[in-house]
């Protein structure tokens, strides 16, 4: 068995991307995860040649129901192990009322949930047996508030923290942390889109964090073994405003419905 390895879901771009990056500067070994293959070869290389890690790139789509059971089938097929667990992949969704494929409404959240909750259970009995893991799901501001518009993003978001919450109790003295990070909105390809770039534009600057901020706010809460972690001083200090109705109302005129 190799030396144990990140393996980071939504590895091609975004925080994603990050996660690799300062996980490989760290000297940590990786296990790269998502949709589409050549963004993370390219990643692949520049991590060996800067940092000297070991880079594996495995192709999945976690919104297929047997995908989670497949990738943990391939790790161990390349003799791998996993120590730390990033669950990142991720994206906005169909509104749950106004989208009328249902079938698109499940795909969502098997990406969003299933596949999340897929992940821990066949990653984290190898990290018991070893008495050591480290697992971050990113969840988002979204998941603790609750705004007009906002039917599967945050919901879904909603279900990863409760998630970290329950695997943290359960697994606590074990060795192992588990951590829902919750970014607000963070500078990544993730709002490349039309729509979202307007909501970007319409945002003040100041709601914004790099994504190198998030990231290393995120491990750094991680390894101090705390649960929930909030990104950003400025959201710590918003959520309470935004679960009033008031909150509730500026958030939308301002086009903050979405996070992370």
């Amino acid at each position: 068995m190799n030396e144990s390895r990140a393996l980071i879901t939504g590895a091609s771009a975004g925080l994603g991307a990050e996660f690799a990056r300062q996980l490989a500067s760290s000297g940590k070994d990786l296990i790269l995860i998502a949709r589409r293959t050549a963004p993370m070869e390219t990643l692949a290389r520049e991590l060996a040649d800067k940092h000297g890690v070991a880079v594996d790139v495995i192709q999945a789509d976690l919104s297929d129901t047997a995908a989670t059971a497949r990738l943990f089938d391939e790790v161990n097929r390349r003799g791998l192990a996993v120590d730390t667990l990033i669950n990142n992949a991720g994206s906005f969704g169909p509104d749950l009322l106004q989208d009328r494929d249902w079938s698109a409404q499940q795909k969502y959240m098997e990406l969003m949930m299933i596949s999340v909750a897929g992940m821990c259970h066949h990653f984290i009995p190898s990290m018991q047996e070893r008495g050591f893991g480290r697992v971050l799901n990113v969840a988002s501001v979204a998941g603790q508030v609750s705004l007009s518009g906002d039917t599967s993003y945050g919901p879904a978001k909603a279900y990863l923290i409760a998630l970290s919450k329950g695997l943290a109790a359960t697994v606590r003295g074990q060795g192992i942390h588990v951590l829902a990070l919750c970014p607000g909105f963070t500078h990544t390809e993730f709002h490349g889109s039309d729509e979202l770039t307007r909501m970007k534009k319409s945002s003040p600057a100041f709601f914004w964090y790099d994504a190198d901020v998030v990231v290393r706010e995120g491990l750094a809460a991680l390894e101090k073994g705390k649960t929930v972690y909030v990104s950003g001083r400025l959201y710590r200090y918003l959520i309470p405003v935004l679960r009033t109705q008031v909150g509730q109302w500026i958030a939308g005129k301002m086009g903050v419905e979405r996070d992370d």
